[in-house]
């Protein structure tokens, strides 16, 4: 468990950076496959989605620095190290969802369309910065537990420093004696939000096969992540609380932190949506399946002879 994959002077390609390309490959493939199926323009659809990828990046990170602050007290600067791990999903769909909404106002792309395709995409993504997070060893670690599914870091994993008792930030460590620094047992957070990817890339593939209306299978995904994780992800993470409703320090449980907050809305959101959501898919416009490309200006059509 070491932050660094391969390391050639100044140069360093991390894991968390190479599982996250890998991702969004595959996302970008998996989606132009869906779509193509559906009778949508690929091509246009990865025109859009590369902006979309570099806003979800930024609203990531902007995400993240708002809701962890610690860990950016001591040097401002590392807020800009992005390689080293360190995303808001909440921030990066906001991002990511720019670039598709203005192509919806402006030449009137099947937004909803494209919001379905790209779902299993997202879910490997999280699972795949999961594993990046694993890597890193001190991203989104768990709170001490004393339930036996306790996982206690070894002293190989570089990247992972150890937890105090009562702390409640993973930034805090520095304020510990090093005698009273521990390397768990602890919830394993980072594994459980790899299984919560696993477990929802294979609920999207459930989803678009049932046919229902374009943006059924995105509220869908909002729900569900945010349930998931906010249940049996960020009940046992090492996160400051926002509101301190309920703490037990010997099983690792805190509520509630600041994505459980965030994700009471977005569950009410997507309920809203999914009981609006009704039919099966409607086959694509003609305007929809058109390539991308460059809009003749008025006059400059060829006349027919």
């Amino acid at each position: 468990m070491d932050p660094i994959l391969i390391e050639i002077g100044s140069l360093q390609i991390r894991w968390y950076g190479l599982f996250l390309v890998l991702a969004i490959f595959a996302s970008f493939e998996i989606a132009k496959r869906i779509l193509k199926g559906w009778g949508f323009d690929p091509d246009r659809f990865e025109q859009i989605a590369f902006w979309a990828v570099i806003w979800g990046v930024i609203g990531a990170r902007v995400g993240y620095v708002i809701t962890s602050p610690g860990d950016f007290s001591s040097n401002p600067v590392s807020a800009l190290y992005i390689w080293q791990g360190g995303l808001s999903f909440h921030g990066a769909i906001i991002g990511g969802l720019i670039p598709f909404i203005y192509h919806h106002y402006r030449s009137k792309i099947p937004v909803w369309a494209y919001l379905d395709a790209v779902v299993p995409g997202i879910a490997i993504g999280i699972a795949a910065g999961r594993l990046g997070n694993i890597m890193n060893g001190s991203d989104t670690v768990g709170r001490l537990t004393n339930w036996p599914i306790g996982f206690t870091w070894p002293t190989s994993a570089s990247g992972f420093p150890g937890v105090c008792p009562g702390i409640n930030d993973i930034s805090e460590v520095v304020r510990c004696a090093p005698e009273a620094i521990v390397r768990g047992p602890v919830h394993f957070t980072q594994l459980y939000g790899v299984l919560i990817g696993v477990v929802l890339l294979l609920l999207s593939i459930y989803w678009l096969r049932q046919n229902r209306a374009y943006g059924y299978v995105f509220w869908q995904f909002v729900f569900w992540y945010s349930v998931l994780r906010s249940v049996f992800e960020e009940t046992f993470r090492l996160n400051p609380l926002w509101i301190k409703a309920y703490v037990n320090e010997q099983a690792g449980i805190g509520l509630f932190t600041a994505t459980q907050i965030i994700s009471i809305p977005l569950v009410i959101v997507a309920i809203v949506f999914l009981m609006r959501w009704k039919g099966q898919r409607n086959p694509p416009t003609v305007a929809a399946v058109a390539p991308a490309g460059p809009t003749p200006k008025p006059g400059t059509a060829k006349k027919k002879r």
